[in-house]
Parts: C-alpha cells; sequence; structure tokens
C-alpha cells in the first residue's frame, strides 16, 4: 500500500477481522505512526525504505518465550543484510533486535504478541530496514545505500527478506533454539567487549556477558553480574 499509519496496526486489523492467515505480510512506501522500540517513532523517507509487517502464529512458544521469536527474527534479518553487504564485520544486532553497521542504524524490529492462555497465539513482526535514503535526521543512522554506493529495487528485496525470515522460523519451530541462541551471541552488538552504558541516568562501564532466557541483557560491572529489562540500561 502507498501509505498507512502504521504496518503493525494494519496488520492486528486483519487479525482482529479474522482475515490475516500464517504469513500474511503488509509493506507500505510510507508510515505515517511508525512505531520503534522504547515507545520510539520510526521516521524514513517515503518510498525509499522498507517498511513491512509479517503475522505467524507461534503457538508452539510459552509466553515466557518469547524472546526466542526475537532472536529468530533478528537472526533473519542479520542473514538478509548478510546477502548484501557479505560477511561484514561491522553488520552487528544491538539489542535486542536492532540492526546496526559500526555504530550507525540501518533498521528496526518491533514484534508484538498476543496471547492465549500460556501460549503465543498471534505475532506481528514489524520490520523497518533503511534502503535507499541517503539524508538522516541523525547521525547514528544510515542505509544499506549509503554503505554500499549503490540503490536498490525494494520489491525483491522484501522477498527475499521474507525467504530468510522463513528459513529461521522453520529452525525455531524444530526446536533449534541453542543453535539460535549462539548465532545471536555472535552477532551481537559490542558482545563481550568493555563499553560505557547509562543506568538510572549515570554513566558506567560494563561487558556484555550474554542475554537470559527472558531476554533480559547481562552485563558485569565491576565484579557484579547484572541483569537488565529494555528500560532499564542503554548504550552510551
Amino acid at each position: 500500500m502507498p501509505a498507512c499509519a502504521s504496518t503493525n496496526s494494519e496488520a492486528q486489523s486483519l487479525i482482529v477481522q479474522n482475515r490475516a492467515s500464517e504469513g500474511c505480510t503488509i509493506i507500505t512506501d510510507f508510515q505515517t505512526a511508525g512505531r520503534g522500540q522504547r515507545g520510539n517513532q520510526w521516521e524514513g523517507a517515503p518510498a525509499e525504505n522498507l517498511m513491512m509487517s509479517v503475522v505467524w502464529q507461534p503457538t508452539f512458544l510459552a509466553a515466557p518465550e518469547q524472546f526466542r521469536l526475537s532472536q529468530t527474527v533478528a537472526l533473519g534479518v542479520h542473514d538478509w543484510a548478510q546477502t548484501l553487504l557479505g560477511p561484514a564485520p561491522k553488520l552487528k544486532l544491538k539489542w535486542p533486535n536492532d540492526l546496526y553497521y559500526g555504530d550507525q542504524k540501518l533498521g528496526g524490529i518491533l514484534i508484538e504478541n498476543t496471547l492465549s492462555g500460556a501460549k503465543i497465539q498471534y505475532s506481528i513482526i514489524g520490520i523497518g530496514l533503511n534502503i535507499n535514503q541517503q539524508e538522516f535526521a541523525v547521525p547514528t543512522a544510515t542505509s544499506i545505500a549509503k554503505v554500499t554506493g549503490r540503490s536498490y529495487q525494494r520489491d525483491a528485496l522484501a522477498a527475499r527478506l521474507l525467504e530468510y525470515l522463513e528459513r529461521r522460523y522453520l529452525q525455531l519451530r524444530a526446536g533449534q533454539v541453542g543453535a539460535l541462541r549462539r548465532e545471536y551471541l555472535q552477532a551481537l552488538y559490542r558482545y563481550q567487549e568493555v563499553h560505557s552504558f547509562i543506568i538510572d541516568g549515570q554513566t558506567v562501564s560494563g561487558q556484555i556477558v550474554g542475554v537470559e532466557d527472558d531476554g533480559r541483557l547481562a552485563v558485569a560491572i565491576g565484579n557484579e553480574l547484572r541483569r537488565f529489562g529494555l528500560q532499564e540500561i542503554r548504550h552510551a
């Protein structure tokens, strides 16, 4: 569709109307009210980037296992980016699931789950990726085109991305949780490196040592191992 408020909202509407089968995908040229992690708004130039939402029905996952889905989607996006950028050491996944090249953001993921009892009934996988955009309001953003110096046909990229997402989803369905976890850590931004973080408004030095099953970030600060939720820590 040419434009919508949010592809995740469009997907939710289809679910409510019982019109969203598994794999249903909404793609738009422009979002007027795109949403990001931490309640942020997703901003992108019209018809230059890839903004999409995919509906999955991971009813095999229990509610406490939601982060497995986050890892799966992030790895699918990372796989897709590698086909464009090669096995670039700068290509990383910033916790929980942003795509980064060096210290600049290439894209983000917002997953919204609907529960039925103790199981996940529906997942709306919202993905925003900077493809052809050249100018950004913030210096911490970049695009595939800026990195490679060429422009892209977005429809072809979207089709390829869906293939890589499906491969990872089938891996999750097959119960290959350990392999997904290991690969996620291998691709994790600043993993096992000493860096500055902002915690409770204070800047501290720490080292990411892992991610808990519930998605909390495990950081070694001095002699203490602490675990943080999404709203509790930021990279400085």
